[in-house]
């Protein structure tokens, strides 16, 4: 028989046993154009965003639902669901994009039910304009054994002239041009470049390189980190120079300089453009850093406070207020590095905005960085005059005039999202422009004569 003591230990044991940390994902439908016999998985900051990780599979329950125990560690949880790949990721109702899943894990017993609306590899809407190309499917990546689907942008007279083109090329292909194949938003490169084109603005081929999927990081990162991975990414920027950049100079006609050739991405893809742009300063001339991923490794400060600079240089760092807590302090921090390695103030745009961390912060920022960094390679006066107007400087900061045989005296600037701004002249066909944030605008006129003129400016 059990004696007092033995029933005291007992009640001891049961409650000194720690309460298990699990929480619980359960799936209450999934849409009904669901490709029967898929798997569903779970990608978040728990698990290295890896969008088919066989340790984050739904256990289907049958009629529709799911679930997924596990043990993140306590607090903000991002994530998303996805068919094992991010060309299947989770959308909204109508197949478009959706924002990640947020939730605040507390910790302790916890379950969470939670319905997919949507799949936005399903959605057939395909957003590429007639302009975007594949350049291949499988186009070989030898430094890597791999290979990988790279697309390209033309400018709209590409077939209808002899033009050579500066070249700007970009990280994570899926997300640029084509919302079908994004895994979180496209930044509507295509369009922003048509639109540039149909405002009598030089154009440029822009090229896209899709990411590797759950090699992304490792290919995106010079350094490793011991939680996240990386490495490869020295090899990954081998491959930029050395493969893709010859094979499309020698298949298009672009402008091989390094004064006409740029690079950019954003997080992790910035983070590697960042690095290939430096490394092989004799190649690129610009960089364009969204939302850098400096948190990944300080091997990043390390090797830009080693950089030799050799050549003009222009690098565009931008990023939201509202990403990590340590995003803006890390960007300002490698700014204010390469200002003391020499940078000029010409050489270096630093914007910070209101935004988080995606493609509709990439997409709305595009513009202006694009302009920025490519202005240097088009002819002064291209977008200079028109019926003998001319507005200058362009591109402009904080003031800029205009001269025309009959100035006018009230001009309306309309920004590329179609909003109207009204400016008076301060003094003999000068504006103020101080309160605008930079962009390309259109300016709008109509002169005393009732004659009406139209032009680019852009505010930087």
């Amino acid at each position: 028989m059990m004696n007092k003591w033995h029933k005291i230990l007992i009640i001891l044991l049961i409650f000194s046993t720690p309460v298990f940390s699990q929480l619980t994902l359960h799936i209450t439908s999934v849409p009904g154009d669901t490709p029967p016999g898929d798997l569903i998985y779970v990608a978040g900051n728990f698990n290295n965003w890896d969008p088919g990780n066989v340790g984050y599979q739904m256990i289907n329950d049958g009629g529709g639902q799911y679930h997924l125990t596990f043990s993140p560690a306590v607090g903000a949880l991002e994530f998303k669901f996805t068919r094992g790949s991010w060309a299947t990721v989770e959308g909204n109702a109508s197949g478009q994009f959706r924002p990640n899943r947020m939730l605040n894990y507390p910790g302790g017993l916890m379950t969470q039910n939670m319905v997919i609306e949507g799949w936005e590899g399903l959605s057939g809407q395909h957003t590429a304009s007639p302009q975007v190309h594949i350049v291949s499917d499988v186009f070989p990546i030898p430094e890597l054994n791999t290979t990988r689907r790279v697309w390209i942008y033309l400018p709209p007279d590409y077939n209808q002239s002899t033009n050579t083109y500066p070249v700007f090329y970009l990280q994570d292909g899926q997300n640029l041009f084509d919302k079908f194949y994004s895994f979180s938003g496209e930044w509507k490169i295509d369009e922003t470049m048509d639109s540039l084109y149909n405002i009598d603005m030089k154009s440029t081929i822009v090229v896209g390189i899709d990411n590797g999927g759950s090699d992304r990081i490792d290919e995106y990162s010079p350094w490793v980190n011991a939680s996240y991975g990386g490495g490869k990414g020295e090899l990954y920027a081998q491959f930029l120079v050395n493969t893709l950049k010859p094979y499309i100079d020698s298949h298009y006609r672009t402008k091989p300089g390094r004064e006409f050739n740029g690079i950019g991405g954003s997080s992790m893809g910035a983070l590697i453009s960042f690095y290939t742009g430096l490394e092989y300063d004799e190649v690129f001339s610009k960089i364009g850093v969204f939302s850098p991923s400096f948190w990944f490794s300080d091997s990043t400060y390390a090797f830009a406070n080693q950089f030799e600079k050799n050549f003009p240089m222009k690098i565009y760092f931008v990023a939201g207020e509202n990403e990590s807590a340590s995003m803006v302090p890390d960007m300002l921090r490698m700014k204010n590095l390469l200002t003391d390695k020499g940078f000029e103030p010409n050489e270096i745009k630093y914007v910070t905005l209101p935004g988080s961390h995606n493609e509709a912060l990439w997409s709305y920022t595009y513009p202006a960085a694009y302009v920025w960094l490519f202005s240097d390679a088009w002819t002064a006066n291209h977008f200079q005059k028109k019926n003998e107007v001319s507005i200058y400087p362009n591109p402009a900061q904080g003031r800029f005039k205009i001269q025309s045989y009959t100035p006018p005296g009230m001009v309306r600037l309309i920004n590329m999202y179609g909003q109207t701004y009204t400016l008076y002249s301060i003094s003999q066909g000068e504006y103020d422009i101080s309160s605008l944030v930079s962009g390309i605008y259109i300016v709008t006129a109509i002169r005393s004569d009732e004659s009406t003129f139209s032009l680019p400016l852009i505010i930087y």
